[in-house]
Order: C-alpha cells, then sequence, then structure tokens
C-alpha cells in the first residue's frame, strides 16, 4: 500500500520533499491537475454574449477546470493561432 502525501505548511516544505523523497512510494492519485498562467494580463475587455452561448462557455471552462474568462482568452489564442498558421502555409 502507498502512503498519503503529506500536508506541508510552506512552498520550501514542500519543494524540500520532492527534492528528497521518492514519488513512487506514494498515492499520486489523490492529485489535483492545477493550472498556472505566468504572462501578465494588460487591458480588460467588455463583451456582451448571448445567454445561451455563455452557459455553454461557462460549462466547458467548468470541464476544463479553468475560470470561464481564462477559457475564453484560451479560445481566442488558439483561434488567432490557428488563423496564423493558414496563413504562412
Amino acid at each position: 500500500m502507498k502512503k498519503p502525501i503529506p500536508t506541508f505548511r510552506s512552498d520550501k516544505e514542500t519543494e524540500d520533499f520532492v527534492e528528497r523523497a521518492d514519488l513512487s512510494d506514494y498515492d499520486l492519485s489523490v492529485g489535483q491537475v492545477v493550472r498556472f498562467e505566468m504572462r501578465p494580463k494588460g487591458k480588460a475587455v467588455s463583451l456582451r454574449l448571448p445567454e445561451k452561448l455563455l452557459e455553454a462557455v461557462r460549462s466547458e471552462a467548468k470541464r476544463e477546470g479553468v475560470p470561464y474568462p481564462r477559457f475564453i482568452r484560451m479560445a481566442i489564442e488558439s483561434a488567432l493561432h490557428k488563423a496564423a498558421r493558414k496563413r504562412t502555409g
């Protein structure tokens, strides 16, 4: 039987544990996926959407595990990336 992951009081404690522990001895199945955004956001945009579309966006964002404004931003970035690829080849 695998050991449970201990609780840590600081990032430093966590880093020290990961550095010296053999993680294969621990039950990692209870972990959660966490997504981080490292780039700062510059400008705010106000956008009106049909209620059904906003409900669908919120539902999909929840399924993906991200806040819905981030999901909208990711969708825009993906569409722009796809359009740029079409133009270049």
